[in-house]
């Protein structure tokens, strides 16, 4: 694999997310403005527990599947990397199936323990979600693993496209009976999103599969290629992937709790129960999603490197390898130091111009995204770096390294948010705080078992620089503009231009370098642009 199809696979990724999270976005801020704190509270009770289950189901097996289809192309193993994508298909419907019967048996008994009752329509909605994601699961791992990345993208944006025009209708006819039953509605698109995702790459899969199979069958009549059973197939694809489920769950696991800890803690802190819920509401259903934004970009690049970095691992090709994890932690400080500190900047303009029917929720939940935007840069860090253990078969070690953070970030909420003062923002924090631990112990990992050298300057002071500049300029061009044109045209405006000053500053601070550009996709043509207008 080359450095470039490192870089063009990330960047389909990242494209589709950015299309995934403008979806998300124009489910969420509509739905917030006609459901309100409350519906936002039920909506946000069920859909923290299918993440759960979710991840239980899902997070570790299709990049297990990743990496062993990875390491089996790299040596022309075709057939051996087809068998493990039909070994785990088999796994994965069976895990679906049985965590969808309990999310949808067990609604009531859950959400009589978080003291949402009303949230049972919400949870039984979005249960036969978990049926079909893992299925398809199994398909976007099989074609991450031969570094295709286009299939994941095309299926994310079909199950998001319908995830959002379902889940708006059905939550706004239904909000005429009851917002429960509203927040249920929305609920369900998910489940509609799932099945329309799955059909969406089972598709693709067949018409790729003529070709496919030509290797297919290629590859296994060559002796050297032992066949493997399925029982053994399952155990290496459990010992990759229970490991790295058990981290994927834990900071789902930690927001389930924040259920109890954060709402219980407000009402200690003299908050009334509807208040609480409210509180909750801005910070998860408010500010939470804006942060996902930049994280969908670094996502994009760990799931492009788990590939990348086993198969260059299974070829002994460690100066790849070591190239390959030193840009992919430089592109991900590039892309999430902008990130956090645009958004911490326009924390409140953001708010008020996404959620104008509600601008008292918008001031309240305003502090909480300025907080979490902070955690942004280390979220980064966290992604980019876990990815690599993945890719080198360290998948424990960022497990540790993100438990430790998430006992500290339990401590620091549940201290913080019975503070009145500090309140629904000491969750906040206390998240931030968990990326922080994890980030700095996954890059103490990454250089002892890598031996990779990474560049003060050039990894983190000069994209932070570039940054806080930016932030100061965006800062400065709303509060301009909006004193003439109001509060969202100026948002409007300042968030572009932040955009054209970021992009300036790490050009002249020399953030990035000519043959770094060159890895982007089209990335030839866009150094020749920049050559003309320097000549001039």
């Amino acid at each position: 694999m080359s450095k470039k199809s490192f870089m063009q696979g990330a960047a389909v990724l990242a494209v589709a997310g950015l299309i995934i999270k403008f979806l998300g976005a124009c489910f969420r801020i509509p739905l917030a403005n006609f459901i309100g704190d409350e519906g936002m509270g039920f909506y946000q009770t069920a859909y923290p527990v299918y993440v759960l289950f979710l991840t239980l189901s899902t997070a570790g097996i299709p990049t297990a599947i990743s990496r062993m289809v990875s390491e089996r192309t790299a040596v022309e193993n075709h057939y051996g990397a087809y068998r493990v994508f039909r070994v785990s298909f088999r796994l994965l419907f069976g895990i679906g199936l049985v965590s969808a019967i309990i999310l949808f048996a067990g609604a009531g008994l859950i959400v009589d323990y978080v003291g949402r009752p009303e949230a049972v329509y919400s949870m039984r909605a979005i249960a036969p979600a978990l049926l079909f994601v893992p299925i398809m699961a199994a398909y976007r791992g099989y074609f991450q693993g031969l570094q295709d990345m286009k299939p994941t993208a095309a299926s994310q944006v079909v199950e998001q496209f319908f995830r959002v025009i379902c889940g708006l209708s059905l939550a706004y006819f239904l909000a005429h009976d009851s917002i429960k039953m509203a927040a249920a509605g929305a609920s369900f698109g998910a489940t509609i999103g799932a099945v329309t995702g799955l059909a969406g790459i089972g598709y693709i899969f067949a018409k790729r599969k003529h070709k496919l199979n030509k290797k297919i069958r290629r590859s296994e009549s060559i002796k050297e290629f032992p066949f493997e059973k399925g029982k053994d197939i399952i155990k290496k694809i459990l010992i990759i992937a229970i490991p790295i489920t058990i981290g994927a769950s834990i900071m789902p696991i930690m927001n389930t709790i924040d259920l109890a800890i954060v709402q219980r803690r407000l009402v200690d802190a003299g908050f009334t129960a509807h208040e609480a819920n409210r509180l909750y509401g801005q910070l998860t259903g408010l500010a939470g999603p804006l942060i996902n934004f930049p994280q969908v970009l670094t996502q994009a690049i760990a799931m492009s490197l788990v590939p990348a970095v086993a198969a260059a691992r299974k070829v002994k090709d460690y100066d790849f390898l070591r190239s390959n994890v030193q840009w992919g932690l430089r592109s991900a400080m590039i892309v999430g130091a902008p990130s956090a500190f645009g958004l911490m900047a326009l924390s409140q303009a953001i708010m008020l111009t996404l959620y104008p029917a509600r601008p008292e929720a918008a001031l309240s939940a305003a502090p909480c995204l300025f907080v979490m935007a902070f955690g942004v840069l280390f979220l980064s860090t966290v992604q980019t770096l876990t990815g690599v253990l993945q890719g080198i078969g360290r998948q424990m070690v960022p497990v540790r390294n993100l438990f430790i953070g998430a006992i500290a970030k339990i401590i620091v909420t549940y201290i913080a948010t019975g503070i009145s003062v500090i309140n629904v923002k000491g969750a906040a924090a206390g998240t931030v705080t968990a990326y922080i631990i994890a980030s700095v112990l996954n890059l103490i990992a990454v250089k002892r078992y890598t031996g990779s050298k990474f560049d003060l300057k050039l990894t983190w002071i000069k994209p932070i620089f570039s940054a806080v500049i930016m932030g100061i300029a965006v800062f400065s061009i709303h509060k301009i503009f909006a004193i003439f044109a109001g509060n969202a045209i100026a948002t409007i405006i300042a968030i572009p231009a932040g955009g054209i000053v970021y992009l300036i500053m790490i050009l002249v601070t020399g953030t990035i370098t000519v043959e770094e550009l060159q890895k982007f996709p089209k990335g030839d043509k866009l150094v020749s642009v920049l050559n003309r207008f320097s000549r001039k």
